[in-house]
């Protein structure tokens, strides 16, 4: 029944962060019209934080060195917050081409396997 996930990155510049993810990040994507990127991206995760309201999502990418990523991105001259340490990752936010934020971690737990389909 479910194949995949889809997440959306709003964005005041989505042509500098298409490129990016295309460029810099090198995430396979399909043209789906008028240079409207669709990205895949590598197998993912979902979890359940509690919260006081319903409706917030949060979105991270996931590396498997934090250190190795943002040398990566001082090289491409993307901006990179200072590494927080948490008990369950390294955490990182970069910031985008467009201005936007996105979280990037190492997770320092066993991840749970990928899914083709459920």
């Amino acid at each position: 029944m479910i194949v995949g996930a889809h997440s959306i990155i709003y964005s005041v510049d989505p042509e500098a962060d298409r490129a990016f993810f295309r460029d810099v990040l090198k995430f396979p994507n399909v043209d789906v019209g008028s240079g409207w990127l669709i990205f895949g991206l590598p197998p993912s995760e979902v979890a359940f934080h509690p919260s006081e309201v319903n409706g917030k999502h949060e979105f991270y990418l996931m590396v498997p060195d934090i250190g190795e990523f943002t040398s990566k991105m001082a090289e491409h001259q993307i901006p990179c917050s200072p590494i927080h340490d948490e008990v369950w990752g390294r955490l990182v936010e970069i910031t985008l081409p467009g201005g936007g934020t996105v979280g990037v971690y190492q997770p320092l737990y066993d991840r749970p396997p990928s899914v083709s389909s459920v």
